[in-house]
């Protein structure tokens, strides 16, 4: 897209992450490449998050978890169809299962150049939304829609290769990860903070991130621990990779892209003593993100004065809509002003 100058317009997040890949592969060489974890449930009924605000809930499909996955099982359909779908449209399948919480789901796929792994993101929805719909159930986005389990993310896995050669990876570094891996991630934990609005866009993924449900809220970086933002996954010449996991499934995909790069790659480093030790922790709710977002010289520098401002104009007015404590259940604001319902046709028959 171009605005009225005919210049790049700043507001597409699209067309920017994709001038930011070429011009790093153009000077550097660098090809950026992602893959996502994304998770989601299937509740009953078509229009379930359309009729949350009268029935003040959702209704599982099965109350199983991660090993629940009988042939006729309907979650277990539900995967096996979506996943039947991505194939046919090229993706890349590697594996599919139920989730730890019931009724959740999650269908991975392999790792692609940043703007076709961002495309894949809103393809992967979109198909699930359309195999539940014709489930008569509903494919869900939503970060937390039930409180007392498990929420749903949208671990985001980076690497970036020099022709052949992945840069992240060194057989003699720790946990073979390579010194710039680790820059990497110094850099995307130090402005945790920064970033964490456009990884966490909605009111409702705030309830995620808490501790007790494998939150992934310690600005720190960890091998095994599934508390950490950042997770370090054994990996060899070819696989190894950056794992962010605090980002939530309704994110845009072409901003975390390129607000996640980006920082890896030119954002500040060495402000956090021991990486692998959280001397902070992600807030626990949108204003005091908002309030991050606004305060960071970083996002500005990223995203530019009219973009950063609109965006969190947009996001405290979808707050503003909703209870400020966000308590012990989900309000129904939480769905009808979430983006991910928002942005799609559904929207207009609420």
């Amino acid at each position: 897209m171009i605005d009225k100058g005919g210049e790049a317009y700043s507001g597409d997040l699209r067309g920017v992450l994709k001038s930011y890949a070429d011009q790093l592969f153009k000077e550097k060489g660098w090809t950026l490449n992602a893959a996502n974890e994304i998770e989601g449930f299937l509740f009953k009924g078509r229009d379930a998050e359309k009729q949350y605000h009268e029935k003040g809930k959702f209704e599982y499909v099965n109350t199983g978890g991660y090993y629940h996955s009988l042939p006729l099982d309907p979650l277990r359909q539900f995967i096996d169809t979506a996943a039947e779908v991505q194939r046919a449209m090229g993706f890349g399948n590697e594996k599919d299962h139920p989730e730890v919480a019931p009724s959740q789901f999650e269908i991975n796929y392999g790792y692609g150049e940043v703007v076709a792994a961002a495309d894949q993101i809103q393809l992967y929805k979109l198909l699930c939304r359309q195999v539940a719909a014709n489930m008569d159930c509903t494919a869900s986005f939503l970060p937390k829609p039930v409180v007392g389990v498990n929420g749903s993310g949208m671990h985001t896995n980076m690497s970036i290769s020099e022709g052949t050669t992945n840069l992240f990876w060194d057989e003699k570094g720790q946990e073979k990860l390579s010194a710039f891996g680790w820059e990497y991630i110094d850099r995307i934990l130090t402005h945790g903070l920064d970033l964490c609005l456009l990884l966490n866009p909605s009111v409702n993924a705030y309830r995620r991130l808490d501790p007790h449900f494998e939150a992934p809220n310690q600005l720190k970086a960890s091998a095994t621990d599934r508390g950490s933002m950042v997770r370090v996954p054994i990996g060899n010449s070819k696989s190894m990779r950056v794992e962010v996991r605090s980002v939530a499934p309704d994110a845009n995909p072409y901003l975390v892209m390129y607000s996640l790069f980006r920082t890896g790659i030119e954002g500040r480093t060495a402000t956090l003593a021991n990486l692998r030790q959280a001397e902070r922790y992600l807030p626990d709710n949108i204003y005091d993100a908002i309030d991050d977002f606004n305060a960071a010289e970083w996002t500005t520098i990223i995203l530019g004065d009219d973009v950063k401002g609109r965006f969190a104009d947009l996001k405290r007015a979808a707050a503003d809509r909703c209870a400020r404590q966000l308590g012990s259940f989900v309000k129904g604001p939480e769905v009808q002003y979430h983006h991910e319902v928002y942005n799609q046709a559904l929207w207009a028959l609420f």
